[in-house]
This record gives C-alpha cells, sequence and structure tokens, in this order.
C-alpha cells in the first residue's frame, strides 16, 4: 500500500506519540497485535468498527516501512 500516510499520524498528544489510525486512537501496534493473535481482518472491524480494511493494510504497509528502515548497530567491545 503506497498511500499508507493517508491512515497513519503520529502525535505526540495522542497514545504518547505512537503511530496511530487517523482520527483514532487505536495503534499501529494494536492492529499487529491483533492480527498476530490470528484474528481476522474481519473480527477485527467488527470488534472495531471504526476499522477499514485499507486502515489494516495501512498498519501492515507502515510496519513494513519501519522494518526496512531499521538499523542494527554493533559496538566493538
Amino acid at each position: 500500500m503506497q498511500n499508507w500516510k493517508e491512515h497513519i499520524s503520529i502525535n505526540p498528544e495522542i497514545r504518547f506519540g505512537k503511530p496511530c489510525i487517523v482520527g483514532t486512537r487505536i495503534t499501529v501496534d494494536d492492529i499487529l497485535g491483533w492480527l498476530a493473535s490470528d484474528m481476522s481482518f474481519d473480527e477485527i472491524i467488527e470488534d472495531f468498527p471504526t476499522l477499514t480494511r485499507e486502515n489494516i493494510l495501512a498498519s501492515l504497509a507502515f510496519a513494513a516501512h519501519r522494518g526496512e528502515n531499521t538499523k542494527v548497530l554493533i559496538s566493538a567491545a
């Protein structure tokens, strides 16, 4: 999903600055946790009707983007 930025916002006043779905207090990590616990898209949307399939896909795309930009620094001790 190329347009994940339209669905994800970061505001230090909401959920301590964690990435959230625009207009909600639902974080990307919340959605990833639900998916990891084997909830389907339909189950998530049923439990949280403010979410859309596009919001869930945007959360996955955001997480993939974040993973691509993570680097490990190794310190020689």
